[in-house]
C-alpha cells in the first residue's frame, strides 16, 4: 500500500483578502451612488464602516490566532495572488482620488459634501499608507517604487525613508518620533511624530548622500523624489479641476496621514527597549510592539496588527506574518482603538494599566512622557 498523502494546507483567508485589495473600489461605489442619487449619507458610509462596522465585526468574529504551518510558508509567500491584491489597491485609490476631486469642485460651499468626501478619499489614502508600508519593505525595486506612488496623494513620501531606516532602528526608544510614550496623549504625539518624522527622513537622506559626496538637494534624495511625485500629482489635479481644489487636497491629506499617525501611536505606546550594559537599547523583541489578531481588522490592514513579527522580519509578506502568544495584546483591533486614542482620558484609562501590567507594575521600565503623572511617579521611586 502507498502511504496516504496529507491534504495540502490552504489559507482560510485566501479569498477574504480581496476585501482589502478592492476596498478603494467599494468606497468608490459610494461616490457613484451619491452622484446618481444626491444623498450625502453615501459619502459617510466608509467612515462608519471604518470606525463602527469593522470594530463591531472584530467583536463578533473575534481573534484568529492561527499561523500557517512552517512547511507551507514558502509557497504561501510566493503565491502571486497576495501581491496582486496590493497592486490592485493603488489604481483604485487613484481613481477614487480623481473622482472625489471632481465632486469636490462640483459642490463648492457645501460643507457636508466636502466633509464626506474628505472622510472617504482621505480615509482610503490613509489606508493606502499601510499598503505602501507593506510594499516598501520588499526587495523588488518596483514594489518599493509603488510604495512611493501610493504615498503621493497625502504628500507623505518621506515616510518611506523614515519608517524603514529610522523607526525600525529606533523603535520603542525615547528617541523614536513614531513610538508613543506612557502618559503622552495623541494630541501631544501628533506634532512630535509628524515634524520628527520629516526631520529624521531628511537627516537620513542627508547622511546617505554625504557618504556619496553629494549634497542633500541632489535629485537622488529620496525625500525630494517622493515630494516631487505629490507636486506632479496635485499639479495635474489642479490643472484639471482648478485652484478651488487645493483646500480639498490639503484636508484629505491631513486626515489621511493623521490616520497613519494614530496607528503609530497605538503600535508601541509606552513600550521600551531596556538598555544593555553599555547603555544601548536591547535588540527588538516581540514584547516591544502591541499586537492584535482580530480577524476582520487584520484582513483590511494586511495583518499589520501582527506587528511583532513584522519588526522581527520586515521583509516577510503579510500573508505569512505570525501571531505570538507572548507579545502584548491589544483589547481590540486598531480600528476599534482609533477613536479611543483621540480621547485621551479614555485611552489612558484603557491602556495605561495594560502597560503597567506588562512591566509587572514597574513604570520605570516603560517609555515615559516627561512632565506626565507617570514621570512624577517614576521620579519619586
Amino acid at each position: 500500500m502507498q502511504p496516504m498523502q496529507s491534504t495540502p494546507w490552504r489559507d482560510p483567508n485566501r479569498w477574504l483578502w480581496a476585501l482589502a485589495g478592492l476596498f478603494p473600489g467599494l468606497v468608490w461605489l459610494n461616490l457613484w451612488r451619491f452622484e446618481q442619487h444626491g444623498q450625502v449619507a453615501w459619502l459617510y458610509v466608509p467612515a462608519l464602516v471604518m470606525h463602527l462596522g469593522i470594530p463591531l465585526l472584530d467583536w463578533l468574529v473575534g481573534p484568529d490566532r492561527r499561523n500557517p504551518p512552517p512547511e507551507a510558508e514558502g509557497a504561501l509567500a510566493a503565491d502571486p495572488w497576495y501581491r496582486a491584491l496590493l497592486v490592485a489597491f493603488i489604481p483604485l485609490q487613484f481613481a477614487l482620488l480623481v473622482h472625489g476631486s471632481a465632486l469636490a469642485v462640483q459642490h463648492p460651499g457645501e460643507p457636508w459634501v466636502w466633509l464626506g468626501l474628505i472622510l472617504s478619499v482621505g480615509g482610503i489614502n490613509g489606508v493606502a499608507i499601510n499598503t505602501a508600508h507593506e510594499l516598501g519593505h520588499k526587495h523588488p525595486r518596483w514594489e518599493r517604487w509603488l510604495a512611493r506612488v501610493a504615498l503621493a496623494p497625502v504628500g507623505y513620501g518621506h515616510f518611506y525613508v523614515e519608517h524603514s531606516r529610522g523607526h525600525h532602528r529606533r523603535v520603542a526608544t525615547f528617541e523614536d518620533p513614531a513610538s508613543a510614550r506612557l502618559g503622552e496623549s495623541f494630541w501631544a504625539f501628533w506634532p512630535r511624530t509628524v515634524l520628527g518624522g520629516i526631520r529624521s527622513a531628511w537627516a537620513l537622506e542627508r547622511a546617505r548622500l554625504a557618504g556619496r559626496n553629494l549634497g542633500p538637494w541632489h535629485w537622488r534624495n529620496e525625500c525630494l523624489q517622493a515630494w516631487a511625485m505629490t507636486v506632479l500629482l496635485w499639479g495635474g489635479l489642479l490643472a484639471a479641476f482648478g485652484p478651488l481644489l487645493l483646500p480639498f487636497l490639503l484636508l484629505q491629506a491631513l486626515y489621511g496621514f493623521s490616520l497613519l499617525e494614530v496607528v503609530n501611536y497605538i503600535e508601541h505606546y509606552g513600550l521600551k527597549r531596556q538598555p544593555d550594559a553599555q547603555g544601548r537599547p536591547e535588540r527588538v523583541q516581540p514584547e516591544h510592539s502591541w499586537n492584535s489578531s482580530h480577524r476582520v481588522s487584520n484582513l483590511f490592514l494586511f495583518q499589520l496588527q501582527r506587528h511583532s513579527d513584522h519588526h522581527a522580519h520586515p521583509a516577510r509578506r503579510y500573508q505569512v506574518l505570525r501571531h505570538f502568544e507572548g507579545a502584548p495584546q491589544l483589547p481590540s483591533g486598531y480600528a476599534g482603538l482609533l477613536v479611543l486614542a483621540w480621547l485621551p482620558p479614555l485611552w489612558f484609562r484603557v491602556m495605561d494599566r495594560r502597560v503597567l501590567a506588562h512591566y509587572q507594575g514597574d513604570a520605570g521600565r516603560a517609555n515615559v512622557q516627561p512632565g506626565s503623572a507617570w514621570a512624577a511617579i517614576v521620579q519619586t521611586h
